[in-house]
């Protein structure tokens, strides 16, 4: 049995096993300069008829599934009645359903009401992921994220009032040279007051469809870093990233020049003193044709 899925079709890592049900298709966004996950589609909402019809022919091959990500890029866009119905609809077809999460924006987080997000919440949405990119506002304006440090501060917190687990990504070497320090210093402060359940960091790599927009867009000549201006940045958000509470922090997407974690602040030395070995020892990093989305 084989999903017939409207491509592209991406998820996190994290959700390599899941069950995935495209409720919505492309981004209402979509103008962020640095991805092109969605160009080549139109935002639409999907009818009901069409996600039941898949929710019922999955759940007799698979009806053990116990995780579900909810596509596209925008599935929290939805209104709230009918995510709702989609989820007590999962739940009812899949006995054994432990987890439901999707793709959050910062805007959509603060569109949805409180009500709405704790109704939405109990009905058994648990996990949300956001992309913070940058806490810089002047990164986060060149790159037109369409959001702002504070906007972002009030989604995540609104997010993690109404208990979701919150899992974020930022991307290094997206201020380029220039706007490296501002970047990674906002970027900890950011992650710091949020202080996600999870993090991740990728590094910025701008596909060929995207790059000449992303120039453009970014309003001055941009200087990409190399591998050791990355690690430096690396070095630099872990040293200053502090938050109150124990946060998982990965990088180790395919993006990365190596694959590091650790639980914040528990390991902060450890993974300091591994970025700085790499420092000195260049021949360990991952060759850069492997370092593709």
């Amino acid at each position: 049995m084989e999903i017939i899925y409207d491509y592209p079709l991406y998820r996190p890592p994290s959700e390599a096993n899941s069950m995935i049900f495209q409720v919505t298709l492309g981004c209402s966004f979509n103008k962020c300069s640095f991805c092109n996950m969605y160009r080549t589609k139109e935002y639409s909402e999907r009818p009901w008829d069409e996600i039941k019809a898949e929710i019922d022919m999955v759940a007799k091959f698979y009806p053990d599934t116990r995780r579900v990500f909810l596509a596209d890029g925008d599935a929290l866009n939805l209104p709230k009645d009918r995510m709702i119905q989609i989820l007590q609809y999962l739940y009812s077809k899949f006995p054994e359903l432990e987890r439901v999460s999707c793709y959050a924006m910062p805007m959509n987080l603060l569109k949805k009401k409180d009500d709405e997000l704790e109704e939405m919440r109990a009905a058994g949405l648990h996990m949300l992921y956001v992309g913070i990119e940058s806490g810089s506002d002047i990164v986060l304006k060149k790159v037109t994220k369409g959001a702002t440090y504070r906007t972002i501060v009030q989604a995540c917190q609104k997010a993690k009032r109404h208990g979701y687990i919150l899992s974020c990504m930022v991307i290094l070497g997206l201020g380029g040279k220039t706007y490296t320090r501002e970047h990674i210093a906002d970027t900890a402060r950011i992650l710091s007051e949020t202080a996600p359940d999870y993090v991740g960091a990728l590094t910025l790599h701008l596909e060929h469809g995207i790059y000449n927009e992303f120039m453009t867009k970014f309003g001055e000549p941009f200087i990409g870093l190399d591998d050791m201006g990355v690690l430096d940045e690396l070095e630099r958000l872990v040293a200053n990233f502090n938050p109150k509470t124990r946060v998982v922090f990965r990088a180790n997407h395919a993006s990365n020049v190596y694959s590091i974690g650790g639980t914040m602040p528990d390991d902060k030395d450890k993974v300091l003193t591994l970025v700085r070995s790499l420092k000195s020892h260049p021949e360990m990093l991952k060759p850069k044709f492997l370092r593709r989305f």
